[in-house]
């Protein structure tokens, strides 16, 4: 996950689509409320230590697989998983911003727990213990619990030895309100808490997907999108894919060369923007923030999110990001949220550094484009979304 400042809103979760035997992962979508604490709630988070490290170990895999997502207001994209023998079905944020995967456990007495599904480990014949403490951090919440290990179902995809979380505790009001359970990361294994293997990495070892590759397509409306898990969804894009490389194996983040506003371009130097499918709008530094909302006239709130009057969309200029020295532009209607009838703009100030500044690109950006994760040749790819 990203720098513990860092995240704040949602998640997505996609359908996925495979080449060979294919599985989808489906995106539930569920409909818009008047306002958007929830949305706020369903932000992931970062490793408590933030620290890169050095495992660059890569596995190779033969088949694909895919799974549906849920979809709620456009910030929280989440699929269901299964757990144990016979399993448990949990709702889980599928999580480019981090690596591990957790889910309250039948111990927790903490609010978020009551409000959500516990795994109870005691009713799974797969099970197995392994007891290792951890805590991870989250800009909206953190969580502590144990490690346990027992069978992952995902899409119809079985990986057998998972390692994840069981929550005893989890910390933050957000973390009540979400939709989702808990959170599926699907970031580098070097920002692992605990060392423990990322589910993906799994599936690849154990052969499950055809390539170390996943993408991702955002939905919108009653469609909540979808998530290929190794490999890509031909027909969710136009054009070609232009891929940009991976920065540093952490976070999916690539070099960020350019941001545009207006036509004015503003160079950045040493700068990285990390691709996050739990962040709902687009974090930048607060200077810049406060500058393009000053710009496209929009007030801050009582609740410090800035908003715009609504039939002046169509009059705001496009913003423009260039990666890796490729520019994808963005409309004001695609970096302006319409949460029935109130306009909110997408740009969220937050000063984040970690060895250089980072930017963070969520739902906003993808759903626009269609978003591929190569851990073959480290790269993220970008197209068009259909």
């Amino acid at each position: 996950m990203v720098p513990t400042t860092m995240k704040l809103i949602c998640a997505i979760l996609l359908p996925v689509v495979f080449a060979a035997r294919v599985h989808r992962i489906k995106l539930n979508k569920l409909p818009a409320a008047n306002h958007n604490s929830e949305l706020e709630a369903s932000g992931s988070g970062f490793l408590v230590d933030g620290h890169y490290r050095t495992d660059d170990d890569l596995f190779w895999a033969q088949r694909g697989h895919g799974v549906p997502l849920t979809n709620f207001m456009n910030g929280q994209y989440y699929a269901e998983i299964q757990l144990g023998t016979p399993p448990q079905t949990f709702k889980v944020l599928l999580d480019t911003g981090s690596s591990n995967l957790w889910v309250p456990s039948a111990g927790c007495t903490s609010v978020p727990c009551q409000l959500h599904t516990k795994y109870i480990s005691s009713k799974s014949t797969s099970y197995k213990a392994n007891g290792s403490t951890i805590a991870i951090k989250y800009e909206l919440g953190s969580i502590e619990g144990f490690v346990s290990n027992d069978m992952l179902d995902i899409g119809g995809l079985k990986i057998h030895n998972q390692d994840f979380v069981e929550a005893t505790k989890e910390n933050g009001l957000t973390l009540a309100f979400a939709k989702f359970d808990g959170i599926l990361g699907l970031a580098y294994n070097t920002i692992s808490a605990n060392r423990i293997v990322p589910p993906f990495y799994n599936m690849i070892a154990q052969g499950l997907v055809d390539k170390p590759v996943f993408s991702v397509r955002l939905g919108s409306d009653d469609d909540g999108g979808e998530v290929t898990l190794g490999g890509i969804d031909e027909g969710a894009y136009t054009g070609t894919i232009q891929y940009v490389p991976v920065r540093r194996r952490g976070y999916w983040e690539v070099a960020f060369d350019v941001f545009t506003f207006d036509g004015e371009n503003l160079d950045l130097e040493n700068t990285g923007a990390i691709i996050d499918t739990s962040t709902s709008f687009i974090i930048v530094p607060v200077d810049v923030a406060e500058m393009v909302n000053a710009q496209i006239g929009a007030r801050k709130s009582w609740n410090g999110q800035y908003v715009v009057q609504c039939d002046r969309i169509s009059s705001l200029p496009d913003v423009s990001f260039t990666f890796g020295g490729k520019r994808f532009p963005l409309a004001a209607s695609d970096y302006i949220l319409d949460v029935q009838g109130i306009c909110i703009s997408s740009f969220v100030g937050t000063d984040i550094d970690v060895g250089g500044p980072l930017w963070v690109i969520g739902d906003v950006f993808l759903r626009k484009y269609f978003t591929v994760y190569d851990l073959g040749r480290n790269a993220v790819g970008f197209a068009t979304a259909k």
